[in-house]
């Protein structure tokens, strides 16, 4: 009982706090570094949304849409793949893409998910579906993001 009950007032203390850290890092930029009430993404068990205080956990990232909520307001951006930490006090996500909607070409990613979607409904033995579907992922989170 003492080790719950422990964890039960942490959690409390923990709950206090109102912002975490977050920081997403891609092989070429800081994509974000900044303060966050609560992160949303999707991950390869389903989406996840975080607030301060979370247990510690490892994730893996599927294609979506990343959603930032920060004290004045909300971001949103397609966040393609990675892994995240996330720890009571911060998340740090590591990802191949992300993209704010501002630097995303809505024709080019709707022809990317046309290509996608034409390599699934003709597929072969040859085809790499997985690979196909990855690509449809991407090209929707694209899309979503910009409406």
């Amino acid at each position: 009982m003492q080790g719950i009950r422990g964890l039960q007032e942490g959690m409390v203390i923990s709950m206090a706090e109102k912002s975490f850290n977050l920081r997403i890092i891609t092989p070429d930029r800081v994509f974000y570094e900044g303060e966050a009430e609560m992160v949303e993404f999707n991950t390869t068990e389903g989406q996840v949304g975080v607030l301060p205080g979370h247990i510690p956990l490892t994730v893996i990232i599927k294609p979506g849409i990343l959603h930032i909520y920060e004290a004045d307001g909300e971001k949103t951006a397609a966040l393609h793949a990675g892994f995240a930490e996330i720890l009571p006090e911060g998340i740090t996500i590591l990802a191949e893409i992300v993209e704010w909607p501002d630097e995303i070409d809505e024709g080019r990613a709707e022809a990317a998910r046309e290509r996608a979607e034409e390599r699934l409904r003709s597929r072969t033995p040859e085809t790499d579906v997985a690979r196909a579907e990855t690509a449809l992922q991407r090209a929707i989170a694209r899309i979503q993001v910009l409406k």
